[in-house]
């Protein structure tokens, strides 16, 4: 452990490094007791308009007056299957936050402190004024207090989170019971053998979760703790145009009229066409629109369909009269 003491008057400011092993502490699972803001073993009284942002839980027990006017918004079980369950999950959650070492031992006061991630040992837990948790810009910086008995805050005591600690992996194990006092501002998740209290205004950003007593409160907040994410630009979705897809016309598709198709009609003769016509190449085409040079021809084109068409009107007349 090792200790350093900032100049005040009336406040020392202890930095306090856990153990060693703390970087690579993996979270206490909490199983099913994850989806529940309280959840106690005998009974959850309420006065006030408190607000649970999770589910509220009873078991063995089957009551939960004050609720309305507290407002849970997850689900309540009241003595059921599913709050047995979140128990059961509860206790094994607690015997593993309990047995976790190495850990390092702290003094009882815990205000005026700066924890970095680690198992720490307490014998009755007392917070006066801040306490600051420095993740060390580690987002899945795992804190675990073990307290022997008791966990009591001073009015308006508060945690605090520096360089990306999460709330949900912190973890109070209190081997009795813990008392928010009035206007505190806890953070983490609090695993009470026996009951938690939380005096008027106090929030918790986490967890109350007792085993065998109560959970009181009194104009409370209870939001779910928040996980920090890692920090950075994701690298596998684009953003545009995928890698290697066309933006236009595709290569090697034609972007005009096909090249080696006709234009116009044909320019030799067709088969059988009479010797002596003149082909379209022949023509003489010229002018602006070659409508006078084209004229001369048509003209002798007319000329010899009507005479050839006079001469067989004539031979057919020859040959009916011979008939």
């Amino acid at each position: 452990m090792t200790t350093v003491a900032a100049g005040g008057a009336a406040v020392a400011v202890l930095i306090i490094s856990g153990t060693g092993a703390s970087a690579a502490e993996a979270p206490v699972s909490l199983g099913t007791a994850a989806n529940f803001s309280v959840l106690a073993g005998s009974t959850a009284t309420n006065t006030g308009p408190s607000f649970l942002a999770q589910s509220l839980g009873v078991h063995p027990g089957n009551t939960a007056p004050g609720f309305p006017p507290g407002i849970v918004g997850g689900e309540i079980h009241l003595g059921d299957a599913v709050a047995l369950q979140a128990k059961n999950d509860l206790t094994t959650a607690y015997n593993d936050a309990a047995g976790r070492t190495p850990f390092t031992n702290l003094p009882s006061e815990l205000g005026g402190s700066t924890l970095t991630p680690g198992v720490y040992r307490i014998g009755a837990a007392q917070l006066t004024g801040t306490l600051t948790l420095n993740s060390q810009n580690d987002p899945a910086a795992v804190f675990i207090f073990q307290i022997a008995s008791t966990l009591v805050t001073a009015a308006n005591s508060s945690v605090v989170f520096i360089n990306g600690a999460s709330p949900c992996n912190v973890y109070w194990q209190v081997g009795s019971s813990a008392t928010l006092g009035t206007g505190t501002r806890f953070m983490g998740n609090i695993l009470a053998q026996t009951s938690i209290t939380m005096n008027t205004g106090a929030t918790l950003q986490g967890r109350a979760l007792a085993q065998t007593g109560a959970v009181t409160l009194d104009t409370n907040t209870i939001n779910a703790p928040v996980c920090l994410q890692p920090t950075g630009s994701p690298t596998a979705s684009p953003t545009g145009t995928p890698t290697g897809q066309p933006t236009g016309t595709p290569t090697g598709q034609p972007t005009g009229t096909p090249t080696g198709g006709p234009t116009g009609g044909p320019t030799g003769r067709p088969t059988g066409f009479p010797t002596g016509f003149p082909t379209r190449s022949e023509l003489p085409v010229t002018g602006g629109s070659g409508g006078g040079a084209l004229l001369p021809v048509l003209t002798a084109i007319g000329t010899i369909a009507v005479t050839t068409g006079a001469a067989l009107l004539l031979l057919y007349r020859r040959r009916m009269s011979e008939s």
